[in-house]
């Protein structure tokens, strides 16, 4: 229990091995999307969005895997928060220079 990341070794305490798996799935990615939304998102067709979040469904098995002793879910969570601010900033910013005008 010691080897596995913070998040996992939470979701086990609360529930079995293989549901906490699927939970720790299901959190890094909701946090992908998330950081794709805020950090790299354009305004694209729906078809190509759904192919953009199948894509960050398969890559998140990848970051399951390093979930295990990583803490990956962790990183984004950050980075999610981090790009969150960043949006709040910059939409004050604007509103700032709008008011100046």
């Amino acid at each position: 229990m010691e080897g596995f990341s913070p998040s996992l070794r939470f979701f086990i305490e609360l529930t079995n091995t293989q549901t906490a798996v699927w939970l720790q799935y299901i959190f890094i990615v909701i946090l992908s999307g998330i950081v794709y939304k805020l950090g790299f998102a354009k305004k694209l067709p729906l078809f190509k969005n759904i192919v953009i979040y199948g894509c960050l469904m398969i890559g998140s098995l990848v970051m399951l895997i390093f979930s295990y002793a990583l803490p990956i879910a962790e990183a984004l969570a950050v980075a999610a928060l981090l790009l969150i601010i960043y949006k709040i900033r910059l939409h004050q910013s604007k509103k700032d220079r709008a008011e100046a005008k």
